[in-house]
């Protein structure tokens, strides 16, 4: 929207109008005063100085022992808490130890790229098989948290093999995974539960 300028009988007019008008708030004009009456802000209050920073040496707070940033619930008792898919009375049965895995993968000592790959071949060729349980022997895994600021976890193998069987394409083939049995490997191996063949 461009201005124009307004004509001299628009001009007029608007002249009379604010004449009429009463201001909404209306500016008090400011008394004079004499130059010798006028005051001068005063100064600020002195801050107080900040007290000393004490001497320390670094490292003098840090924690002795491991750190506790862990929040999550160890992996047996999330394990423990995932819901039973396969027949209640072969899990009781596979709990105790008393059904024998039909095949068995070692992913000791491989990386972690390398031990996916070959969990994930051992998986889909039991499967093809017709095998139903089937051994995953991660190890307890090395203690390798140094205390820095990013937690690592004790047994990488060890909380990651339940995470690749719960996703595709391997997820489509497992219907239970549980920890072993102390004769199986304890804590260091699952018991895989494969579903049946199409």
């Amino acid at each position: 929207m461009s201005r124009r300028r307004l004509r001299p009988e628009e001009l007029d007019l608007w002249k009379q109008v604010a004449q009429t008008a009463t201001p909404l708030d209306p500016v008090q004009p400011r008394p004079k005063t004499p130059a010798q009456t006028i005051e001068r802000p005063a100064k600020p209050a002195q801050k107080t100085p900040a007290p000393p920073v004490k001497p320390f040496s670094l490292g003098q707070k840090a924690t002795q022992g491991r750190p506790a940033h862990d929040v999550l619930p160890g992996l047996t008792d999330r394990m423990r808490a995932l819901p039973v898919t396969m027949d209640r009375k072969a899990y009781g049965k596979l709990k105790k130890g008393k059904l024998a895995p039909e095949a068995r993968i070692d992913l000791h000592g491989m990386t972690v790229d390398r031990a996916h790959g070959a969990l994930s071949g051992f998986i889909f060729r039991a499967h093809s098989q017709g095998k139903r349980l089937v051994l995953v022997i991660t190890g307890k895994g090395r203690r390798s948290d140094d205390g820095g600021p990013m937690p690592v976890r004790q047994g990488v193998l060890r909380h990651n093999v339940p995470h690749w069987l719960s996703i595709p394409p391997l997820s489509g083939l497992v219907m239970q995974v549980t920890n072993a049995h102390n004769r199986h490997g304890g804590g260091g191996a699952y018991y895989v539960y494969l579903r049946r063949p199409r």
